[in-house]
């Protein structure tokens, strides 16, 4: 990218008698905040980089786990091949906010609507810098931007040439007690040359190979299920713990046994029952690069992955043969930059594990069966003498009989069976096919009237002006999407589209002392009115070593594919888009299924120690059903107020100092909420006016329910705010020292409306880092500590408080100029303490490896 008119002019000026590593870190540039190059002091919006030397001192396995220990940013980890970036609250595993690019291209997996980790990006043999915005960046990127980006910016040919090859070689699962410890191994190549004054190319291979992480959560998250018969802890018939599927709330059933009633699930299976842990990643990537000028270049970038591993968003799912591929060109110089690019997304294999232990279940004996048995066995036990927790136990052996047992063959061709059948309520599989189609430009109209020697625009202006256009394509399954326009057929390609711009106009006032922009970006979706985002920002630099900035922003996020337009039957709950197009006439007529567990709860307790019938129950507590209040889809919206300080410190410079807070605003939240619909004997909608009598006793039964997860938005305003301090210190004879600490708070108006959605992120976190490259003799070191405080997680699985964590990332290196290899012994999570980054997810160990490079 070619540098901005003012940054040119800057260079030509008189150059004051800094010191070099102070001159440094003014020269030093970023990209992403603008989407023009200015410098890291005079950036307008908080923006966090990792260069070349943090990314060698690193003692992070990748450049993408280094990502972690950046000031402000959370990291969460679903799977050793799948980790999750994001900033300033609202995290979750399949996270729709954050946006992801490699070169300014967009790596999402079309149909999630985010990235899978970095198995569509670049290698650490490949990868340049890091630049990331952790806060709303929507004004200029649209892109659902709205709690931030990071941009990977990877090597050029022309100025990058050669072979490189990197050996990673570890271990992870020391002293685990689920499993013996297993090899990783990751294997990359990178090969680049230049042809000539014209051309070039580069091409960039990687294998990894592993052992994921396991879930092993055996929390009870049902411990009062019958609580009314205190049955409690291993005596109660409907425990459900976190990491065991085939045992949640769809999968248990109300039996009247002995004249009280219990609630009995599914004996379920862990998740280690139902997914191979065993990883592998295998990217690649070529690009050809031609110079149409000295200062522009027109290049061509195919990307492909193929990956195993376990991925997690409403639930679990075993991802098998995942493929993703990428065509990108890609035009860049200092007044035009264009791109488009067409990603494609082949899901394989995959398959939902909770789906796949629930069909386990029932492909054995149906719910029904299950059931009597169960009640016969009971019964049997309870007139031979047995108490009633005995009974159960019984019973659940009896019903038991003839189930499938994890680790036969059996049962290994049953699953095998089942994730290929493409209907979660009687199997397992996961068949998307998507498509993404992207184009956007921009202009950088001040750049070229100057570049032409016109007049018209101040010497002291700049303006950007930019369009992009957005297509997503999905060829229905008839499970996970189905094309529901009116006289469509089901199963045509289903289209979501998305066109924006936007104007950026630039001032630089008070002899560059005080800088000055203005945003204003219009994107119009299908199925919503066009939408508008300001963004007005002010850097005011007294000295080039000391600048103060501030902004305020609106964004707009727009449902995701899956938010919109999903069709899952999963677990006998019936997932859908929020577009009316999908959901038309449910939320009319359902009810809080929060409202209906209290409801029922009450039904049971007196049944069971009131002496009430279960009509008299009924009768009693019909009132607490409360209808569903929310409504059809509408976009995201957040503004936000951000203050910044940034400055280069200390005699030379050498202390780099950076403070922001910010106050965001949220308004229709985008989240999920399980609602059913009242059915009447024949299994349909009870029609409009049935007295409430008749809806409660129908939402009393299973059979009496039409149950739905719907996308939806939130009825109130919700407020977070936070802030964060982050100092780096050149330390003499090459020592580099970094602190950081970020807090960021959560404040509803309204708190619990009903919404599965969770802000998901700790008050407090720290980071402490220090190494050298060469401590004595080409040998260096690199230690990261990172600490979190414990914090409430709230996902589709589970809620609860996450503990609180901290790990420690260790490395030693040695450099051999000639061949010029590089070695690094390194370690993340040294300690080998095992935690969790949010509950139900995995327990995460230490990984301690041997790095091997060549020619970086």
């Amino acid at each position: 990218m070619g540098q901005s008119a003012w940054a040119q002019n800057r260079l030509k000026q008189p150059v004051p008698p800094l010191a070099l590593a102070d001159t440094t870190r003014l020269s030093e540039v970023v990209v992403a905040a603008s989407r023009v190059e200015e410098s890291i002091l005079q950036s307008p919006v908080t923006v966090e980089k990792l260069n070349a030397r943090q990314l060698r001192l690193t003692p992070a396995p990748s450049f993408f786990d280094a990502i972690e220990h950046i000031k402000g940013i959370q990291v969460i980890t679903p799977s050793l091949g799948f980790k999750v970036i994001n900033a300033r609250g609202f995290t979750n595993t399949t996270n729709v906010r954050f946006a992801q690019l490699v070169d300014g291209i967009d790596n999402q997996a079309p149909h999630i609507g985010g990235p899978i980790g970095n198995v569509l990006g670049p290698s650490d043999l490949d990868i340049r810098t890091v630049e990331i915005v952790p806060g709303t960046a929507a004004a200029l990127y649209g892109l659902n931007a709205i709690n931030g980006l990071a941009n990977f910016s990877t090597r050029n040919p022309f100025l990058s040439q050669g072979l490189s090859v990197q050996q990673k070689t570890g271990v992870n699962h020391l002293h685990d007690p689920n499993t013996s410890a297993h090899v990783f191994s990751e294997t990359s190549v990178r090969y680049a040359r230049v042809l000539g004054p014209k051309w070039a190319y580069k091409v960039n291979g990687t294998y990894l190979r592993g052992y994921d992480w396991i879930a092993r959560d055996m929390t009870d998250i049902n411990p009062n299920g019958n609580a009314t018969t205190n049955l409690f802890g291993p005596d109660n018939p409907a425990r459900d713990p976190v990491s065991s599927y085939g045992n949640e709330s769809s999968d248990r059933s109300s039996l009247t046994l002995g004249g009280k009633t219990y609630q009995v699930a599914r004996t379920g299976y862990r998740e280690q029952d139902v997914v191979d842990y065993h990883l592998q990643t295998l990217r690649y990537d070529a690009a050809l690069h031609y110079k149409l000028t000295p200062s522009a270049e027109l290049a061509y970038t195919y990307r492909g992955s193929n990956f195993d591993n376990v991925y997690q968003r409403s639930n679990r799912f075993q991802l098998d043969n995942y493929h993703l591929q990428q065509h990108a060109l890609q035009l860049s110089g200092p007044v035009v930059q264009a791109r488009v690019y067409l990603t494609r997304e082949n899901t394989g294999r995959s398959y939902n594990l909770r789906s796949a232990a629930e069909n386990m279940e029932r492909s054995f004996k149906p719910d029904a069966r299950w059931n009597q048995e169960y009640t016969t066995a009971w019964n049997a036990a309870t007139q031979a003498g047995q108490t009633v927790a005995q009974a159960h136990a019984t019973a659940r052996t009896a019903a038991d009989a003839g189930r499938f047992q994890p680790g036969t063959t059996e049962f290994r061709q049953r699953l095998r069976e089942l994730a290929d059948i493409n209907n979660w309520d009687e199997g397992a599989a996961l068949r998307v096919h998507a498509q993404l189609l992207h184009a956007e430009g921009q202009v950088n109209i001040g750049e070229a009237i100057r570049r032409s020697g016109g007049k018209g625009l101040p010497a002291w202006a700049d303006v950007l002006v930019g369009a992009d256009h957005r297509t997503y394509f999905i060829e229905p399954d008839g499970n996970y999407f189905i094309n529901p326009e009116k006289g469509e057929d089901p199963y045509s390609t289903l289209t979501y589209g998305k066109t924006g711009g936007f104007v950026q106009a630039g001032a630089r006032l008070l002899r560059e002392r005080l800088r000055l922009t203005a945003t204003l970006r219009a994107d119009k979706n299908d199925y919503f009115s066009a939408r508008f985002n300001p963004r007005f920002t002010a850097v005011y630099s007294p000295t080039q070593r000391h600048n103060f900035r501030v902004s305020y922003q609106s964004g707009y996020r727009f449902p995701s594919l899956f938010e919109g337009f999903s069709n899952v039957n999963s677990g006998q709950v019936k997932r859908i888009g929020g577009l009316r197009v999908m959901s038309d006439g449910v939320f009319e007529n359902s009810y809080l299924r929060s409202s209906i567990d209290a409801f029922n709860a009450a039904v049971t307790r007196d049944v069971n120690t009131g002496g009430l019938t279960t009509a008299q129950a009924i009768a009693k507590y019909q009132g607490t059903l409360v209808k569903t209040p929310y409504t059809y889809l509408r976009p995201e919206h957040i503004r936000s107020v951000e203050l910044g300080y940034k400055a280069a410190l200390l005699p030379g410079g050498r202390l780099l100092a950076d403070v922001d807070f910010y106050y965001n605003t949220y308004r229709s939240f985008i989240a999920q909420v399980e609602a059913y619909v009242p059915l009447n004997a024949s299994g349909q909608p009870l029609s409009t006016g049935t007295d409430l009598n008749t809806i409660a006793t129908a939402l009393n039964k299973r059979s009496g329910q039409a149950r739905y997860r719907l996308w939806t938005n939130s009825q109130s305003q919700v407020y977070n705010y936070g802030g964060s301090l982050g100092l780096r210190y050149d330390v003499a004879r090459g020592y580099l020292a970094g602190a950081s600490a970020t807090y960021t708070r959560l404040d509803r108006t309204v708190s619990g409306d009903g919404l599965e959605d969770g802000f998901n992120t700790p008050r407090w976190t720290y980071n402490l880092n220090v190494g050298n490259e060469n401590v004595v003799k080409n040998f260096g070191f690199g230690l990261n500590y990172r600490w979190q405080d414990r914090y409430y997680s709230q996902t589709f699985l589970v809620n609860g408080y996450v503990p609180a964590y901290s790990t420690l990332d260790a490395q030693l290196s040695y450099r051999l100029p000639e061949p010029n290899l590089r070695f690094k012994l390194g370690a993340s999570n040294v300690l080998n303490h095992y935690y969790v980054s949010y509950l139900g997810g995995p327990s995460i160990g230490g990984l301690y490896y041997l790095q091997l490079t060549y020619g970086l």
